[in-house]
């Protein structure tokens, strides 16, 4: 059988079959095509697999094109999750020595230099705020240390996460007893895509941090509230 196939492919490729079906000058066989086979059985049967073949070439081809049409859209649906993934967790300082940020006179913005991840490049580095880039619930961690430099001196740790100029939730810490502390704050928040989001440090309050980045701020979409693009 696989011998006789492959004739028959053989012969439709190299060369013009014996007997051409659709251009017989015969008046009868026009009329009654089936009598072809009763003049030529090794014809006919090409014919019959030639024809089955090609109808396989036309279900695999079928089959094909819409793989790859699946395959586009899926390509195309990975590409819109990763384009939509926001994370950003960054720490106060690059440098190795310990140092401290503040006080200052004023509320100030902490501008966090040294950066873990920022996924959706919605971090600057320059300002400290964060950018939201896509509408969704989001989870916001702050922690915050501050060392008095020896017993007996102030001690004032305080920071507090703010949007859009407001803050929503903070630590403090002002007393004489303790020469260090330090505070954890952790919120959930449905953000608008172009919300700003940053950590504001209250006038006469100081962070101190080394290279062991005692000072974070992170924040990361839980899940969007509206399709991306």
């Amino acid at each position: 059988m696989r011998a006789l196939l492959l004739l028959c492919l053989l012969q439709a490729s190299l060369a013009k079959p014996s007997y051409v079906w659709e251009s017989s000058n015969s008046t009868a066989e026009r009329a009654n095509p089936n009598r072809a086979c009763s003049l030529d059985k090794g014809s006919c049967n090409c014919c019959v697999m030639l024809k089955e073949v090609n109808k396989l070439k036309m279900y695999f081809n079928d089959k094909l094109s819409k793989l790859e049409e699946e395959y586009v859209q899926t390509e195309k649906g990975l590409n819109l999750m990763e384009a939509g993934r926001v994370a950003v967790s960054v720490a106060l300082f690059n440098t190795t020595y310990f140092r401290c940020y503040g006080p200052f006179t004023i509320n100030t913005i902490i501008v966090y230099k040294h950066v873990f991840i920022n996924m959706g490049d919605g971090y600057n580095t320059a300002t400290g705020i964060f950018t939201v880039p896509r509408s969704g619930v989001y989870s916001l961690a702050l922690t915050i240390y501050s060392d008095a430099g020896s017993p007996g001196n102030i001690l004032v740790a305080c920071a507090g996460l703010q949007v859009n100029g407001l803050v929503v939730a903070g630590s403090k810490e002002i007393n004489m007893q303790d020469q260090e502390d330090s505070a954890t704050v952790v919120v959930a928040l449905h953000l608008n895509a172009g919300d700003k989001v940053a950590v504001n440090l209250p006038r006469g309050c100081f962070l101190c941090d080394d290279s062991g980045n005692l000072n974070t701020f992170s924040a990361f979409l839980l899940y969007p509230t509206e399709p991306l693009g």
